[in-house]
């Protein structure tokens, strides 16, 4: 009856464990994750020194995990499983064939089993096993017992196993039996019962080890007699008898099962027995064995397996030690840790620190473990002695990998080179002349024989401690005979098992060929996702600053045409050296020329400003600091522009807030005050603000931002006028008041009186935007910074005289220079978290500010928003985008117009034009990183699919003065009643000093996927109704543009490049231009605009003619002027002969060299 209880409980504790479904076959390969459960960002670590693989912990699984790595230490086990074929197991991809019988359990066995073999990784995952079990989260999560595991497993695998050849692959290897015998005194009859066993189950109390408890059970006998006789059937009477058991039939393999766990009946709780029991690693069951007959190597027995419990009845640990049969691990046991010989301290001489050996030494006994990341071990090797490894080391020794690599008797490098590891046992003194290689490092255990082990060679054994993985002693086996982290399972093998001599450390031996194939496919993989991943942690962004691309203006640097075509975003690697990256910036930089100079620098709100320039090619990024996302400046470290730059911090450009009366056209001074920004360098004096608002005298007063308190303004005295910004105390967005000394101290005026307080400046405006009548339209409401926005709304609410009731149902909404009520501002904000600004005016409005899960947002109607036409919604941060484009239909009366996706939304840009559209419509505004103030635009026509886009399409032609097509066809009859003409007048001279005029007319739209080619573009805008009036031949004879501010901007080269390559963006509008005969501009060529007259530069350039019509026929190059921003006019120069382009270089660009950067990356783009 016990024996039922326990498998019903089994039954309870491991859920479908033993049944299979064969209806729910796990879908789960390598690489793939299990449903529900978490993917890895981080390819799984590979395998340690020991070469072998643990299982990682789902939670609560390290019994399993013990248990299927005695399994796997198995051979004879795991190689009768890999002999199932999938004839035999099915294949996972027939799991939906309605008459294919999938053997689960044993393939997601096989599969495990091969990738502890084979799969170069630190720990299996045992996700798909246990998804094979039927097992839920919650089963992964509880702790179980092992010995009842081990019951369970097997009796399901034979479930399993049914109708295959191994089928009788559990009864083979672990299946014994017992026989009961009760011998009558008087008449010698002997009843005997026989019982199967897998495991034996021993007591440990009371018992001092495993050989006392089987002398017990199978040794001695149980009398009966006095009051307790047995009834002989043969005597039919009580009679005096012998009852006894010894073990009939012993299988290859013996697994012990000790009863750790009791009962206490006094009690009545459980405890867990830890009292000393000694097991042997061999022993001899012959004393046993009801049979004695045969050789006594029969009966002889080998330890190679001992799961351990670490802990308390009710919860605990499970670890398993293991003998490495087939020696696949690798054994080599590291000395116990010595007593550093030698500290960085004692190193003082130069010989000593000229030895790269030593000193590399020195410092990893110092750290933990004594491992550090090489990275790392340069940047210590610098700090301790001052210089690089490159300076002192490189040129004798070589890269600091490569000699950690030739010292492998010394370092170990990990399997990525990413760390290194001192072996324990090196010596300082003894490896002194660090060129010998006769010294071992890792030195093998002697052999030990305890016991009845005579083996010549030492086992091999292993603590598996789930994912981790260590060599052990056998010795150590001893510490698991008592205390609370002791022996709970043991297994046996015979000694006559032997391994063939091909087994010996081949882990690929007995293993099918589909599963070697999947894990070399496996090792593959993972190799490729290490090395992206170590890419991606040794890789950071650098955004490079062109120094040509840039102009010095307003206190600080700018981009000459835009912020995206002065910095190319460069991935790098951080290992690399300084001078690795100035070589790489060289090759991409084809037209530099001269010195480079590299630069740390930095976006200040005034502009880009340098910091320190970066020296020291030979080191590594990591150490010259330069971090993640850095911007380095390009240049020649003297002048951008002709200007020559100051750099560093002390002159760090500082964007100030000027404050100063008005002056009339007359001259005299008004009484409003104006703010304006200003720059100034921080290390100038004071006085230079007086100077560049061209202020004979004045006074000057400062309020640095961010004061506590905000408590007012402080004069400047004369004597510290020639302090520097920054010993004032000034920063990015401080405020400076400037009065004028001939204004009797008077600085604002209010409601027409001069007011001489600094501190009446600390007033807000408050209107009454209620709809509600008062007495006053607005009150000026005193305050600091750290006033709550809450006072003053009810501070205003009192002062309008308007109804209490508006107490709650309120907000106040800045007012901006256009009169433009901006989102409500929340109660519990300070006036400095809300960055309102003293002087500012607000609006006393209707309605609730929003709460702090809510977003207050403007959206319009199309994307030409005209002043006060926006209107306003509130709405949940978490809706999505659908539901909100819903919510702003409907309250623009146009909730019917929702059907069939008729509309969109974007955000409005910087610009005030519509931005990207917001293509995610079931993404949440939060999500989409929209905030309270944006405005949205709702555009009518639905999204393009993914990877499409949606392209306008314009068509070019330039105009002249009198307003008609200049074409090489009669385009007057084009009327504009498909589209709309965009006009504007032409940076470019016309015949006859008369300005040109660019006209773009709309076509209409065409959707197109990104994938598709430029010509395919062309083709499919021909397509078009309005182009069928234009008569162009084929897509060649057309010319394509971007559009940029309603004008022609990028030229698009390389028709059969695809559209994606352009990287246009979703906003992109494209113009096309008719030509007389067909082109395929290439990388290489430069366009010259053929439209554009030379006469308009012949004064500022007379010999431009002269060149033209002397080169032009023989050597068939073409010159012409192109206007540049901001100011300039240059030459563009085409030719196949090197030697004409830097003969007219020499002769006409020459004085113009601050541009030559710009002719050589157009002569080689």
């Amino acid at each position: 009856m016990s024996l039922f209880l326990r498998v019903v409980f089994s039954f309870t504790m491991f859920g479908d464990l033993f049944e299979e479904e064969y209806s729910t076959v796990s879908n789960n390969q390598y690489g793939k994750g299990k449903k529900l459960k978490t993917k890895a960002l981080e390819p799984p670590a590979p395998r340690e020194f020991t070469n072998l693989s643990g299982i990682r912990n789902q939670g609560g699984t390290c019994y399993l995990n013990s248990l299927l790595q005695t399994l796997h230490f198995t051979p004879e086990f795991r190689e009768a499983l890999f002999s199932l074929g999938p004839e035999e197991l099915g294949l996972f991809e027939d799991k939906d064939k309605p008459d294919a019988k999938v053997r689960i359990i044993p393939l997601q066995l096989q599969r495990l089993f091969a990738q502890l073999l084979l799969l170069d990784q630190e720990a299996a995952s045992t996700a798909d096993l246990t998804d094979s079990f039927g097992w839920t989260s919650n089963e992964e999560m509880r702790q179980h017992d092992v010995q009842e595991l081990n019951r369970i497993l097997f009796s399901a695998l034979e479930t399993s196993l049914v109708g295959t050849s191994g089928h009788d692959l559990i009864y083979r290897l672990y299946h014994g039996t017992i026989v009961n015998q009760i011998v009558c005194k008087e008449c010698k009859n002997v009843s005997e019962r026989q019982e199967d066993f897998l495991d034996l189950t021993v007591a440990v109390k009371n018992v001092s080890g495993l050989e006392d408890a089987l002398w017990n059970m199978y040794v001695e006998e149980e009398v009966f007699d006095c009051d307790n006789l047995y009834h002989c059937g043969t005597c039919d009477r009580l009679v005096k008898a012998a009852k006894s058991a010894k073990l009939r039939k012993l299988p290859p393999f013996l697994t012990v099962s000790l009863l750790r766990f009791n009962f206490d009946f006094v009690k009545c709780e459980r405890y867990k027995e830890t009292s000393c029991y000694t097991f042997p690693l061999r022993i001899n069951l012959k004393p046993f064995c009801e049979q004695s007959e045969l050789d006594d190597l029969e009966y002889i027995y080998d330890l190679f397996s001992v799961i351990i419990h670490k802990g308390g009845c009710y919860g605990g640990h499970y670890h398993v030690y293991i003998k490495d049969v087939d020696h696949l691990g690798n054994w080599q046991f590291q000395e116990e840790k010595s007593k550093p010989d030698v500290n960085l301290k004692d190193l003082q001489s130069e010989e000593e620190i000229d030895h790269p050996l030593m000193i590399l030494k020195a410092i990893l006994l110092e750290e933990e473990n004594n491992l550090i990341p090489v990275d790392q071990l340069g940047q210590k090797l610098l700090k301790k002695i001052g210089i690089s490894w490159n300076k002192k080391y490189r040129k004798q020794h070589g890269p600091l990998r490569k000699f950690l690599q030739l010292h492998s008797q010394i370092f170990l490098l990990s399997s990525d080179e990413s760390t290194v590891r001192l072996l324990k046992n090196s010596s300082l003194q003894a490896e002194s002349d660090f060129q010998r290689n006769d010294q071992q490092i890792f030195k093998m255990l002697p052999p030990e024989s305890p016991g009845l082990n005579n083996s010549i060679s030492c086992p091999h054994w292993f603590d598996i401690n789930d994912s981790k993985v260590q060599p052990i002693r056998e010795k150590d086996i001893e510490q698991q005979f008592q205390g609370k982290e002791s022996a709970y399972m043991l297994f046996y093998r015979k000694s006559q098992l032997q391994r063939p001599p091909e087994a010996r450390a081949n882990p690929r031996y007995g293993v099918p060929c589909h599963l070697l194939n999947e894990m070399d496919a496996a090792n593959i993989e993972l190799q490729t996702k290490r090395a992206e991943c170590d890419s991606a942690n040794n890789t950071f962004e650098l955004h490079l600053h062109l120094g040509p691309q840039y102009h010095f203006f307003n206190g600080a640097l700018h981009p000459v045409v835009s912020q995206t075509e002065s910095v190319w975003d460069l991935t790098f690697d951080k290992r690399k050296t300084l001078g690795d990256l100035r070589q790489s910036i060289f090759q991409l930089l084809e037209f530099w020329e001269g010195d480079m100079v590299l630069s740390v620098a930095k976006l200040v709100p005034a502009g880009l400003h340098i910091y320190q320039s970066l020296g020291g090619d030979e080191l590594t990024l990591c150490e010259t600091e330069i971090a993640d996302g850095e911007d380095i400046f390009v240049w020649n470290g003297v002048e951008v522009g002709g200007v020559h730059i100051q750099t560093g911090i002390d002159c760090e450009p500082l964007l100030l807030n000027v404050l100063h009366l008005d002056t009339s056209s007359d001259g005299e001074k008004c009484c409003q005050v104006i703010e304006s920004p200003h720059v100034f360098p921080a290390n100038a004096e004071v006085g230079t603000v007086l100077t560049a608002l061209a202020i004979p005298a004045g006074v000057i007063f400062i309020n640095s931002a961010g004061c506590p308190g905000g408590e007012g303004w402080t004069a400047i005295p004369k004597e510290d006028m020639r302090k520097t910004f920054r010993e004032q105390g000034l920063r990015n967005g401080s405020s400076i008041l400037i009065q004028d000394s001939h204004d009797d101290n008077s600085l604002l005026t209010k409601e027409e009186k001069w007011v001489t307080s600094m501190n009446e400046i600390d007033w807000l405006h408050v209107k009454n935007l209620c709809q509600l009548e008062s007495e006053e339209k607005q009150v000026k409401i005193s305050a600091t910074v750290n006033t709550m926005v809450f006072d003053i709304r009810i501070k205003a609410i009192k002062e309008l005289k308007l109804m209490k009731e508006l107490a709650d149902n309120s907000c106040l909404r800045p007012i901006d220079r256009n009169g433009k009520l901006l989102c409500p501002v929340p109660d519990s904000y300070t006036l400095k978290e809300a960055e309102l600004k003293m002087g500012s005016s607000l609006g006393l409005c209707l309605g609730k500010a929003p709460s702090s899960s809510q977003l207050f947002l403007f959206f319009a109607m199309g994307s030409d928003v005209q002043p006060g036409t926006e209107m306003e919604i509130v709405v949940e941060e978490t809706i999505s985008v659908r539901d909100c484009l819903k919510l702003m239909l409907k309250k623009s009366g146009l909730q019917d117009s929702f059907i069939g996706d008729a509309w969109h939304l974007r955000k409005m840009d910087w610009c005030y034009e519509a931005g990207e559209p917001l293509c995610e419509e079931d993404a949440t505004l939060k999500e989409l990183l929209i905030c309270s103030g944006d405005t949205l635009l709702l555009i009518e026509g639905q999204l393009p699919p993914l990877g499409f886009l949606k392209v306008p399409i314009w068509w070019y032609q330039l105009q002249g003065p009198s307003g008609h097509w200049e074409s090489h066809q009669d385009q007057t009859n084009c009327t504009s009643s498909w589209g709309r003409v965009w006009r504007a007048t032409s940076s470019q001279g016309a015949s006859g000093n008369e300005p040109a005029q660019v006209s773009l007319l709309y076509l209409g739209d065409i959707e197109i996927s990104e994938d598709a080619t430029l010509a395919e573009l062309k083709s499919q805008a021909m397509t078009l109704p309005p182009f069928l009036e234009f008569g162009v031949p084929s897509p060649a004879h057309l010319r394509a543009w971007t559009v940029e501010r309603k004008r022609p901007g990028r030229l698009l080269r390389t028709d059969r490049q695809p559209l994606r390559e352009y990287k246009l963006g979703r906003r992109i509008e494209i113009c096309l231009e008719p030509l007389q005969k067909g082109e395929n501009l290439g990388n290489h060529q430069v366009h010259i605009d053929p439209m554009m007259a030379l006469k308009c530069q012949q004064e500022a350039h007379p010999q431009l003619l002269s060149v033209c019509s002397d080169s032009l026929p023989s050597n068939g190059f073409i010159i012409a002027p192109v206007a540049l921003p901001p100011y300039s006019t240059f030459f563009i120069l085409v030719s196949p002969d090197i030697s004409v382009l830097t003969d007219l270089f020499v002769s006409i660009c020459l004085p113009l060299l601050e541009y030559k950067y710009l002719v050589y990356s157009l002569l080689y783009p």
